[in-house]
This record gives structure tokens, C-alpha cells and sequence, in this order.
């Protein structure tokens, strides 16, 4: 194996498919992982979600019948016309729960990663249960009814709570309507001002008249068009333009949602010269930019398409302001460019996607150079939304494959440290794709387990794991950290992170010591794993839920199986610490201090030099036990009584310290 993970310092930068015995280990490469944000659990990413979504939700009739039903049955069913904001009022509803176990999950049925909604370990104590089925079929929509009373079962026993968003027209046995509550739009006119007091909007200037929102809701709007609407206005205000009024910002608004194509093919059909086109995409693609930044691109795109530069001096050449006004585009008081209709930067970057193909790699690498600026004014956010609007024009048009590509790329490339954030943003554009959401956490899948991860690539994709998948799919980002852990050498960023997963919720800890101990031989790596996921502390701390998991038949197999690999397959200066950790857990357990010692001892499975490396393992730890000395001294002794009891041997009747097992000396 010649596959070494080296931490990187001070760097900038800002979802298990198949089973099996075989594990190949022989094809990586090189990675090098930078350290995760600190405080950034997938558990408080989540939850810092669902809260700006909480701070710009209205609530629609039906909702307070919806919490009734939830507080008092642990489900609800919602029921409603597309665009009332079904599946937000559903996020809310669960984040409104505030559990204090648990976490916030979104069921996907029908992805190959996911269990049956009928299976046993689905539901974790105080989980927050999301099934979306608004899109379901009739077929798809049947089947998951059939299995909703099983889920309904061990949502209660786990004292979790679900909510379902149904398909519309969709039907429901009696025994479900119990559950059900019909939502519907909310006041439009709320939803808009609510999106407007979170863009900072003076309430003074929003309750002005505006006809041109009167006939924008003229029509039955969705929550998403009203926001879309809303957002529109926030641009029209910033942008300054003429009437710069509530009233002009929504007509400005209005007219914005025209598409604009015929303008944008007239415009560049007038504009022939390469300086000026590329000014206009540059505009379009970096709209809101500083003039610095936007002039600066514009030159990056001439000598990225190799276009000889103009011999005219450069007293005699245009100045920005000309240029900008060829474009239909100004730079405001704030000295930032924007076209002078709203929604005009969208059209035109659709139009020179579409409609010059052979530019589309050349303007990738632009994009790249780009990221790369070093500027006063190219800032994070700028950088963000660069990379989301060329992600969404190959997201648009298919090319998923492509901007898979490109996250590669810029991942494995660490000439510069705006790359390896450019690549998680791009991958999080693919990630939330409705479209194309599944085939990215596939692939993402594949490049965890057998990927090359040259550069920074495996720091991207922890990061994507951590940031992106975790807070919605926290099962699908454990497979893939326990793949990247797998590949660890030195330091361990992607083993913190599946630790720091894994403590959210005791659920993913039951999953994740079942597959690391699941196969007879399990590889030495996760032998390695187990130790750092097996920690008795949370083992042994019922928290939230009926009982710990240590109290489990099952996790007690899973915990046997996994130190007996340890013991066979790592030297006891590696398990050491982790055996002395375990010990005095078990020395201040109580009623659990002989169920963790005989886990120990059936580990050793009648095997005389384990034995004897457990009771070095005792002796050595007795100095530091919680309690002192002494408690360390009663436990030793307790461990090698259910040592000579294994070993068919009686207990000692003297009190002094007993003769060490059977198999080696201390």
C-alpha cells in the first residue's frame, strides 16, 4: 500500500452501493487532507438549515392541525396542492420538535443505498423523519402506504417522529386519514413581505403600492415564485435603477421574469468584436462584480481563447464605461456592473452555452483562471457564485459528467487554494441537483472507496461528506467517511469526521460497529476503525432512548467480534490506550462494569496469550483509573476471575495478587 494522507496547514477554502469480502487496497495514490472546519457538525449544519428555512416560512391554513397531530401520534401525513409549500412546511414542522437526541433525516425509498421503510434499525432514538413522496406514482405511492404502519410502529418505539408529504390526488385508507392534515397557500402577500423584511427591506418602502405585484399575484403563485419574485426585487433595489422605488423595483421584477432570449441574440449579433463579447460574458457571469474584477476577467478570457490583443494605444482605447455601455451594462455608485435589465446576466449566459459549443471547454478554464484572482474584490462569495453559475449550465444541459470532470480537476490540482473550494462547490451544485443529486453521491461513492485522490481531492470529498450529504442523508456520508477513513495513514481527519457522524446519533453507531464487524475477517484497517467507534463512554449512555446500546444483544456481538479482530490483528501498543480507556470506563460503569469486562474476555475467545494481553492491559492501566489505584486494582482482579472462569480454572482463594493467566507472563 503507498497511499499517505498528509495534513495541509493554513489552507484556504470555505452520498454504498454494493457488499462483499474482498477489499482491494493496492491501486491508491497519494492524498493529502487539510483539517475540517472546527464546530461544524452535520448535526448543526442541518439544524442551521432548517432555521433560516423557519425564519422565511409562513404558515399556511392547516398547519396548526398538522403540529396537533404530530404532537399527539408522532406522524402526519400532509396533504396539499403543488406550490403550497408542502415539504418546507414539513421541515419545519420537524425542526419545531427541538429533540435533544436524535437528528434530522430525509428518507429516500427506491435509492439502492437505502433500507426498506419496513426495516428494523431505520429509526433511531428521537430521529426527525422526513418522507417526501409528493412526486411518488401511483405504483410508488401504494407501496409505501403498505409499509407506513410498520414505520409508524418504530417511530413511536423509538419516540421519533415522521412527517409524509403524499402525492397529490393521492389516496388514503381510513385507518391513515387519521393522520392526515390538508394545508394550503399561504397569503401570498405575507410570503412576499416575510422575503422581504430577510433581505433587509425597510418595511417603510415594501408597504408602498406596487401594481406590478398586484398583477404578479394576479395569478396563483408558488411559494417558490413568490421567493423568486421577492429575490428579483432584492437585485432591482441594489441595482439602482430607474424608478428606483418600491413600485420600479417591481416592475422591474415583473419584467425580469421575461426569458430576454431574442434581446441577448440580438445584442451579440451586434457585437462582433471578440473584446466585446467577452465583456459580455464576462458581465454576465460575474454580475455584481466589482468594474476591477470585471475588467481584469475580460482580459483573462481574451488570452484564454488566444485572441491577438488590439494595437491601439491605450489613451486612444475605449474606456470601461464605454464598453459597459455597448453591452447594455453600467457600473453603479458602488462601483459594482450590472446589466440594466433584470435577469438579463442569466439569458445571457444560457445563450452563449447553448449556442457556441465549442467555446463550452474554454470557458471552463476561464472559469478556472478565474477562481484563481487574486484581488481585493474576488472574494469567497464571488468565487461561490462563479462556480454555481457554470455548474447550473452544465447541470442544465445534462452534462453532469462534465462538471464531475471539472470538481476532479480542480480538487486534484493544488497549485491554488481557491481550488479545492471551488471543487466542493461544484459538487454541492450536483449534489443538490433534483435531477442529478442521486448519480453525484454515487459517484462520489466510487471515488471514496476506489479512487486515486491525488491534491486535495480526499479533503473535497470530506468536506462534501461532512457539509453537504450529512446533514440530509448522515447514513450515506457514513459509508462514504468509513471509505476515506479505510485509506487514512498518519492523520485522521476523515476518522474524526466519522466519529464526530457517529455521535449524533446511536443509530449510525449501531450501523457503523455492524460494518466494521459484519464479515468473519474483517481488513486490519477496520480493525483500526473499530477501536475510535467502539468507545464505551457513548456505549454505555442511554441518553435519550429506552436503553444503551451496549444493553443490545446484538451490539454486544458486534463488540466481541470486533476486539477479537483487534487482538489478532494489531500489536497491543496500538490497542493499548483504547483497552486502558475501556477499562476504566468499566471501573466507574456500576451495573455494566461486568458486562464490559466479560465483552473483553469472550474478545479473547479462549486464547491464552490474549488473555494474558488483556491482564498487561489491566495491570498496566491501574495507575490512572478513575478513582485511583486502588479502583484500578479491583478491576484487574475482577477481569482475571472471569479470565480463569473462561479458562476453566478456580477463582484464587489467597488475597494476594493472583499469578497472571495461562499463556505469557505481564
Amino acid at each position: 500500500m503507498n497511499d499517505t494522507f498528509t495534513r495541509v496547514e493554513n489552507s484556504g477554502g470555505s452520498v454504498h452501493a454494493g457488499q462483499g469480502n474482498i477489499y482491494n487496497y493496492h491501486s491508491y495514490t497519494t492524498c493529502s487532507f487539510k483539517e475540517p472546519p472546527a464546530g461544524r457538525s452535520p448535526r448543526r449544519i442541518a439544524d442551521d438549515q432548517l432555521r433560516l428555512l423557519r425564519q422565511r416560512f409562513v404558515d399556511p391554513e392547516g398547519m396548526g392541525e398538522a403540529r396537533r397531530l404530530l404532537a399527539e401520534h408522532s406522524t402526519v401525513i400532509l396533504d396539499g396542492p403543488p406550490g403550497s409549500g408542502r415539504t418546507a412546511a414539513a421541515r419545519v414542522l420537524l425542526y419545531e420538535l427541538h429533540q435533544g437526541t436524535g437528528i434530522f433525516r430525509e428518507l429516500l425509498p427506491g435509492d439502492g443505498e437505502e433500507v426498506a421503510l419496513t426495516d428494523a434499525g431505520l429509526v433511531g432514538a428521537g430521529d426527525r423523519l422526513l418522507l417526501d413522496l409528493a412526486e411518488a406514482d401511483i405504483a410508488g405511492w401504494a407501496k409505501k402506504r403498505r409499509d407506513l404502519s410498520v414505520l409508524r410502529k418504530a417511530v413511536q418505539e423509538q419516540q421519533a417522529h415522521l412527517v409524509v408529504v403524499m402525492p397529490q390526488d393521492g389516496t388514503l385508507e381510513s385507518e391513515l386519514q387519521l393522520y392526515c392534515a390538508k394545508i394550503a397557500h399561504p397569503p401570498a402577500q405575507e410570503v412576499f413581505r416575510r422575503h422581504l423584511r430577510l433581505h433587509h427591506i425597510p418595511h417603510e418602502e415594501y408597504l408602498q403600492s406596487a401594481p406590478a405585484f398586484a398583477d404578479f399575484l394576479g395569478e396563483q403563485r408558488s411559494m417558490e415564485e413568490i421567493a423568486d419574485f421577492a429575490d428579483r426585487v432584492r437585485r432591482a433595489r441594489t441595482a439602482h435603477r430607474a424608478p428606483d422605488n418600491f413600485a420600479g423595483w417591481c416592475e422591474q421584477a415583473r419584467d425580469a421574469r421575461k426569458t430576454w432570449r431574442q434581446e441577448v441574440a440580438g445584442l451579440v449579433a451586434e457585437r462582433r468584436e471578440a473584446s466585446q463579447r467577452a465583456l459580455l460574458f464576462t458581465t454576465a457571469m460575474l454580475h455584481g462584480a466589482h468594474a476591477d474584477v470585471i475588467h481584469h476577467a475580460a482580459a483573462l478570457l481574451l488570452r484564454t481563447l488566444k485572441t491577438p490583443r488590439d494595437n491601439v494605444h491605450l489613451l486612444e482605447a475605449k474606456d470601461l464605461a464605454e464598453r459597459l455601455t455597448e453591452i447594455s451594462a453600467s457600473a453603479g455608485p458602488d462601483g459594482h456592473v450590472r446589466f440594466n435589465a433584470l435577469g438579463f446576466d442569466a439569458a445571457v449566459r444560457v445563450h452563449f452555452w447553448d449556442h457556441m459549443p465549442d467555446l463550452r471547454p474554454l470557458l471552463s478554464a476561464w472559469a478556472d483562471r478565474t477562481v484563481e484572482l487574486v484581488d481585493r474584490h474576488v472574494t469567497a462569495d464571488l468565487r461561490r457564485e462563479l462556480v454555481k453559475r457554470l455548474a447550473d449550465q452544465y447541470l442544465r444541459t445534462g452534462k453532469w459528467r462534465e462538471l464531475a470532470a471539472l470538481a476532479d480537476e480542480w480538487g486534484a490540482n493544488t497549485t491554488n487554494p481557491a481550488r479545492p473550494a471551488a471543487a466542493i462547490h461544484a459538487l454541492g451544485c450536483g449534489l443538490e441537483s433534483k435531477q442529478y443529486g442521486g448519480n453525484f453521491r454515487e459517484l462520489i461513492y466510487t471515488w471514496c472507496r476506489d479512487k486515486q485522490l491525488a491534491g486535495d481531492l480526499a479533503y473535497v470529498l470530506l468536506r462534501v461528506c461532512t457539509d453537504v450529504i450529512a446533514p440530509t442523508h448522515p447514513d450515506q456520508a457514513m459509508v462514504r467517511l468509513h471509505h476515506l477513513a479505510r485509506r487514512e495513514r498518519g492523520a485522521t481527519p476523515a476518522l474524526d469526521a466519522l466519529c464526530d457522524l457517529v455521535a449524533t446519533s446511536s443509530r449510525l453507531r449501531r450501523r457503523m460497529l455492524d460494518r466494521l464487524t459484519r464479515h468473519s475477517t474483517a481488513p486490519a484497517a477496520d480493525a483500526r476503525l473499530f477501536l475510535r467507534i467502539c468507545d464505551p463512554v457513548p456505549l454505555t449512555d442511554p441518553g435519550g432512548a429506552p436503553r444503551a446500546l451496549v444493553d443490545e444483544a446484538y451490539v454486544q456481538g458486534c463488540v466481541t467480534t470486533g476486539w477479537r479482530e483487534v487482538l489478532v490483528q494489531l500489536p497491543q501498543p496500538h490497542w493499548q490506550p483504547y483497552a486502558q480507556h475501556w477499562l476504566h470506563t468499566a471501573a466507574a460503569a456500576g451495573g455494566r462494569h461486568d458486562l464490559l469486562l466479560d465483552l473483553l474476555v469472550d474478545a479473547a475467545d479462549g486464547n491464552g496469550k490474549h488473555f494474558a494481553a488483556l491482564y498487561s492491559a489491566a495491570r498496566t492501566a491501574e495507575p490512572t483509573a478513575s478513582g485511583g489505584p486502588a479502583r484500578g486494582v479491583a478491576t484487574t482482579d475482577h477481569l482475571l476471575q472471569k479470565i480463569s472462569a473462561a479458562q476453566g480454572l478456580r477463582p484464587p482463594a489467597t488475597t494476594s495478587r493472583p499469578a497472571p493467566p495461562r499463556g505469557t507472563t505481564p
